[in-house]
């Protein structure tokens, strides 16, 4: 992609040009969101709209105390966080405080035995651009409460890891999601600061931008306004609370505050902070997908002749999405106080081409007795570092995948399961008798795990 910019005439020419292209008008788009949260798929939907006609907000569903919610209603933002992290490190590069390049074991205790592999270690751009080669999650990681299940995750136990793991491969060889490797970034820019994660993304980003109501520790006033999560089933979730990896996905927002970011991200003139967060947009590796690439943090999707920078993000509760399109100058953000899919709303709002997704096929649950349910529990693996772990809890199953919350499950036959929160499906295979896999079908794929344990 080009990032030069040109001549200033020019450039406004072009902006105003490109602003008669404006995103869906507020009917449109709460039409959507009605019948999304109608259709129970999502408890409620913040939207915010950034294009040629200035800044918006819509929404629908109720927020706290029963009021409907609005562009100053708290979300949970998950791993949106990553791309606040990004910009953390973009910013400390810009001042010289730290280098892409640097490995990671520069700005830990030497205590700590960073895995390398050939000799090559893993550096800050490896974890900014999820090619560090360690995986989605640690695995010295047993939550006491799976519903908070990284608040009891300490440095400690990080360090364990770290000190203990092997990579699979060569850091920067292959892109692999990674919420340790983004939470471990922002826990080396933070001691590189000599400040916590939350002060530094504060000082750094927030306070700059004038980003008031983002952060991680509730105050009175944003605890108030905090929408309640919802499980894939509808029922309350509890907030999550992530200590060590906090630059993974701790942060929270409104959608008010997030389009002050959208902007920040947008703004053509050359100040010390759009141009950090600029350099964060540019390409630096390719994820191994057809049309997807990777900045620092963010997700670059080509498409329908754009370039869509995206990152999306999701807790027990909540399901966020942020993009925009640096060309036209459009951006949106989406948040849901539930764990339901939203992200082709904003990837829809940007770019019409991309289709909404149709409501799930209507399926009737039906009885499966307990000790036939029994013999599916235990865990399948779909691949290398994804598995999907099912257990019973009384007549109910429940499917966890790694990384993931955990969801129920429901039969409309012996062998045939449903989401309910997702157009997902399971399917158990047996082998003479024993249960050997299941298949996930989702999003037109059908992905084949083996039981393992």
């Amino acid at each position: 992609m080009n990032r030069r910019f040109s001549p200033l005439l020019f450039f406004l020419a072009v902006a105003r040009l490109e602003a008669a292209d404006a995103l869906p008008p507020d009917p449109v788009v709460r039409a959507t969101l009605r019948a999304r949260v109608e259709a129970e798929r999502a408890a409620g939907i913040v939207v915010g709209i950034l294009d040629g006609n200035g800044r918006r907000v819509v929404a629908y569903g109720d927020g706290p105390s029963g009021r409907p919610l609005d562009g100053d209603t708290v979300f949970e933002i998950g791993s949106i966080t990553k791309v606040f992290t990004s910009a953390l490190l973009s910013d400390m590069v810009r001042r010289g405080e730290v280098r892409l390049e640097d490995p990671v074991a520069k700005y830990l205790p030497q205590t700590v035995r960073v895995p390398s592999r050939n000799g090559k270690p893993i550096t800050l751009a490896d974890l900014a651009t999820q090619t560090s080669g360690l995986p989605r999650l640690p695995g010295n990681m047993a939550p006491k409460d799976p519903k908070n299940p990284y608040a009891d995750y300490t440095v400690e136990l990080l360090y364990d890891f770290l000190s203990r793991y092997e990579l699979p491969r060569e850091p920067g060889e292959r892109y692999e999601y990674s919420n340790l490797g983004a939470g471990l970034l922002g826990h080396v820019l933070s001691r590189r600061a000599g400040m916590s994660y939350e002060k530094l993304v504060r000082e750094r980003i927030l306070d700059p931008l004038g980003m008031k109501d983002t952060g991680i520790t509730l105050t009175a006033a944003t605890r108030a306004r905090l929408a309640a999560g919802h499980d894939a089933s509808g029922d309350a979730a509890p907030n999550w609370d992530l200590p060590a990896l906090a630059g993974a996905g701790a942060l929270r927002s409104t959608a008010n505050d997030m389009l002050k970011f959208l902007a920040a991200n947008l703004d053509p003139n050359d100040a010390p902070l759009p141009y950090a967060l600029r350099e964060t947009h540019r390409v630096r590796r390719s994820s191994g997908m057809s049309e997807l690439d990777i900045g620092l943090g963010w997700h670059i999707l080509h498409r329908f002749g754009a370039d869509i920078v995206w990152h999306n993000g999701g807790t027990g509760g909540y399901h966020s999405w942020i993009g925009f399109i640096e060309k036209k100058r459009t951006g949106a953000v989406v948040l849901c106080n539930s764990s339901a899919e939203i992200d082709d709303i904003g990837l829809n709002l940007l770019e019409p081409r991309f289709p909404l997704s149709a409501p799930p096929e209507v399926r009737k649950e039906v009885p499966v007795p307990a000790e036939v349910l029994e013999t599916y529990t235990g865990e399948y693996q779909l691949a290398p570092t994804f598995s999907i772990a099912v257990t019973r809890e009384g007549n109910a199953l429940f499917i966890q995948a790694t990384g993931q919350s955990k969801l129920p499950i429901y039969p409309e036959s012996e062998t045939e399961f449903f989401l309910k929160a997702v157009d997902a499906q399971i399917t158990f295979v047996r082998d003479d008798g024993r249960v050997s896999k299941l298949i996930l079908h989702q999003n037109g794929r059908d992905t084949t795990g083996s039981k393992v344990k």
